[in-house]
């Protein structure tokens, strides 16, 4: 059994950002800008836009934080949107969800320029990505797609069971795991709380992704001999002992699945790390005009 080191990865993608970053820099080009609009107190948004910040830095990109009070109206919120889509310094833009209950956010998503789309979920992008044409990835998919690579896991003619449909990770990912690349060429289920022998159905997998957001839901039973299992749940836990008096659990019951895996993701410092580097490599892409031309 081989461990899935997510960090480890993510510090050398970073890594190969910041050189990219110096060369554009040394050679008088465009600093890749990235916005995050932040609505309301949410102590995991905050900490997740935080993290997005610290990595612009860290790989050398501008970044704007733009906070709002959680009664901003939902008018005022796509002014907003429209006055980054219209600045051309800014490359990438991502609005931080959950949002206030009064703003839909599928309205708010719609109303980014696709081209700016770095976080890969406006409709034009989960589009061109099912159609296989160039498009942002949404994050956590592609972090997933760079673990399964740089740790040269064979994935076509595999049968890949994706756990959870949601539109951030199960659907995109059912839909990247079946097309005809590199990683991909696999023959995909995508199960969800209604599919019946859920259990039966994921012991039948090669590579298993557990996305379904319930802490330690996949048990040693869904799991066969030699599989990939990639576990992408992140679920605060009361604990105790431990000093922040919780801890952080994935959908997998990492110690009793382990021992059956070929490969495995660990909770954290697994996919989680990806998840904001991927990001930057859209934003990367963005600045450039490769997926879409300036």
């Amino acid at each position: 059994m081989q461990i899935i080191d997510g960090k480890a990865t993510a510090d050398e993608i970073k890594k190969e950002i910041a050189l990219e970053v110096q060369e554009i820099k040394a050679s008088g080009g465009k600093i890749p800008h990235l916005v995050a609009i932040l609505v309301g107190n949410n102590g995991a948004s905050e900490t997740y836009v935080a993290n997005k910040v610290k990595s612009c830095e860290e790989v050398g990109f501008h970044s704007t934080l733009l906070r709002f009070e959680p009664t901003i109206t939902e008018d005022e919120l796509l002014l907003e949107v429209r006055k980054v889509n219209d600045n051309d310094d800014m490359d990438g833009l991502i609005v931080q969800l959950p949002l206030p209950d009064h703003i839909n956010p599928d309205k708010v998503m719609e109303a980014i320029n696709y081209k700016k789309d770095v976080d890969g979920f406006h409709p034009i992008n989960i589009g061109r990505m099912a159609k296989g044409l160039p498009a942002y990835i949404s994050a956590t998919p592609q972090g997933i797609l760079d673990l399964l690579e740089r740790y040269n896991i064979e994935t076509s003619g595999k049968h890949c069971v994706v756990v959870g449909r949601s539109q951030i990770v199960g659907l995109p990912m059912s839909i990247l795991m079946q097309r005809n690349t590199k990683i991909g060429n696999c023959t995909v289920t995508l199960t969800h709380s209604k599919t019946k022998d859920l259990s039966a159905v994921c012991a039948t997998a090669d590579i298993l992704i557990a996305a379904l957001g319930r802490p330690e839901f996949i048990t040693a039973e869904y799991v066969k001999e030699g599989a990939v299992v990639i576990d992408v749940g992140l679920t605060r836990i009361i604990d105790t002992s431990k000093k922040s008096g919780f801890a952080l659990k994935g959908d997998v019951k990492f110690d009793e699945v382990a021992p059956k895996c070929s490969f495995i993701t660990p909770v954290p410092k697994g996919v989680g790390p990806m998840t904001i580097v991927s990001l930057m490599k859209n934003t990367l892409l963005s600045a450039k005009g490769i997926i879409y031309a300036k």
